[in-house]
């Protein structure tokens, strides 16, 4: 970092504008410690992820760990550029601390991290990643001792510990320990054995699959998994099968971004498969694509967060799973609203939650919780947050059976259009160079809320900033419309955007096909008026 510095410096003191801008936002601040914990481009300056800042973070933790009692505290890693040099650091701060640290033996998924934190009895736990930012960004998440990433007041303290830690002075003073535990393979082990025990035994095994791990950390695990609940091995992308920082076959590794599951359709075109299966770099979220028309077709369609999400909740509340059923259904509020329809149906509980799996994952007698940006939490028991690996399990599971059968995923989803209507939905986003403007556009809708969007009445209108049905106030307006339609528009909590979230909705399908259409074009009009909202 000091030679990456030295050459900044010289290159901006040479004129050069590019160093003289990323010294400038580099030292603009320290990296804020927030409830997604730290995540940042790596760099030197207190606003870059680093040595520094992230042992001034793990000694703020380490305060707030001791404050709370004590105990023990389990990091993970992914593998990222320094991921590894990261959680030493981390354990060299805690142990210094006096804490009992346990340090997961090599690279592994959030959800492994997520599910040792509970198995293990521990305080805490960190994981090392920065899921699926760019390759230049590392991250830091905490979670708390029931096993779900911090929320406030939690995430306040320990900054103001953090704060307090930088205030003693160099970060080389801060003590530092050289014993702690590095994990064999049973915790590995242990979370492999829980998750193959999602499917039960006795349930359709043949199915093909393509799987990508994309350039991350999730491959291995899910090979196990999946061959420990009996499945045949998925055939892999080759070029994307081992981790690498750099994500050389990507532009961006996030399995929502166009062009990102090439590589694997095309692997599945050349194999004809049932279906592909894309778990993000830190293997917590998990993507799903289907041939049109079936297997052996050459067109394939990636599924929307939100189909795949009413896809699980429907197989899990409807019992079809094998999994329980008592207890409730949740998701974040911007997701798709037919899972309150099936919790209607099957007889579930229904909630809805702040966006995040810290909130959806602390909803009581949760059985099943997802939000649309390929986030499902399918073994809540075990796991209270989102996990790839698991829900990938089960969706494979779902195929399996319903091909068994003489159905496929696409004709479940028809069923559940013709059940409870067309849902069409979609998110739509504006970057802004000038924070400011988020800011004015969300004052004005405020101050202006329309009476109609897309020809369609508003029949409600939410501030959510006041905190309604429940919730805990966020920034962010929600209108209702005619028919079940929706718009939701927030600020991104991690990027310099606002996203806004639609949704159409078509009743009484007599003619699926048509009603589709109807739903495709009701969701353009509005998405039409919506960007005239963000200019």
């Amino acid at each position: 970092m000091r030679g990456l510095l030295a050459a900044t410096i010289e290159a901006a003191e040479a004129g050069d504008l590019a160093a003289v801008a990323e010294l400038a936002e580099a030292f603009s601040g320290p990296l804020t410690f927030g409830t997604a914990g730290l995540r940042g481009r790596i760099g030197p300056g207190p606003h870059r992820m680093n040595s520094v800042v992230v042992a001034r973070a793990a000694a703020g933790l380490a305060a707030y760990v001791l404050q709370q009692g004590g105990g023990r505290v389990v990091i993970g890693h992914d593998a990222r550029t320094d991921s590894d040099l990261f959680a030493d650091t981390t354990a060299s701060i805690l142990a210094g601390a006096g804490l009992d640290v346990l340090l997961l033996p090599r690279q592994v998924p959030t959800p492994v991290l997520a599910f040792a934190v509970r198995y293990l009895g521990c305080s805490a736990g960190v994981m090392v990643t920065a899921s699926h930012n760019p390759p230049q960004d590392n991250g830091y998440k905490v979670y708390l001792d029931d096993g779900v990433q911090l929320v406030a007041p939690a995430d306040s303290q320990i900054s103001t510990f953090i704060a307090a830690a930088t205030a003693l002075g160099p970060v080389a003073e801060l003590p530092r320990g050289e014993s702690w535990t590095v994990l064999g393979d049973d915790v590995i082990e242990a979370y492999v054995a829980a998750a193959a025990e999602l499917v039960p035994a006795d349930r359709p095994r043949h199915i093909s699959v393509v799987y990508t791990p994309m350039h991350g950390v999730g491959g291995s695990t899910f090979h196990r998994v999946l061959e420990r609940a009996g499945f045949a091995a998925p055939i892999v992308v080759t070029e994307q099968a081992e981790p690498d920082p750099t994500f050389p076959t990507v532009a961006f590794p996030n399995p929502e971004e166009p062009g990102a599951l090439d590589l694997a359709l095309a692997t599945a075109r050349a194999h004809q498969a049932d279906l592909v299966i894309a778990n993000d770099p830190d293997a917590d979220r998990c993507a799903v694509a289907i041939p049109v028309g079936g297997r052996g077709s050459d067109e394939w369609r990636i599924l929307s967060g939100d189909e795949v999400g009413w896809l699980l909740g429907w197989w899990i509340a409807s019992g079809s799973a094998g999994l329980p059923t008592d207890g409730t259904l949740a998701e974040s509020i911007v997701s798709g609203s037919m899972l309150g329809d099936i919790a209607a149906d099957t007889g579930a509980a229904f909630t809805e939650t702040l966006t995040g799996f810290k909130w959806i994952a602390r909803v009581p007698g949760l059985i099943y919780g997802y939000e649309e940006a390929l986030g499902y939490c399918v073994d809540p028991a075990r796991v209270r947050d989102k996990d790839g690996i698991t829900a990938a399990l089960l969706v494979i599971a779902m195929a399996a059976e319903l091909r068994a059968a003489g159905s496929d995923l696409q004709g479940q989803l028809d069923e559940l259009a013709r059940r409870f209507g067309v849902f069409a939905t979609r998110q739509m986003s504006r970057r802004v160079d000038d924070l400011a403007r988020i800011g004015q556009i969300m004052e004005a809708l405020r101050a202006n809320p329309p009476a109609t969007i897309a020809g369609l009445a508003v029949t409600g209108f939410s501030d959510l900033a006041e905190g309604v049905d429940g919730l805990p106030p966020t920034e962010g307006l929600r209108f209702w419309l005619d028919s079940g339609a929706r718009v939701i528009i927030r600020p991104s909590g991690t990027e310099p955007k606002i996203k806004c979230y639609l949704q159409s909705v078509v009743r009484n399908v007599a003619d699926l096909d048509h009603a589709r259409l109807v739903a495709s074009h009701q969701l353009d009009e509005i998405g039409q008026q919506v960007q005239d909202w963000l200019r």
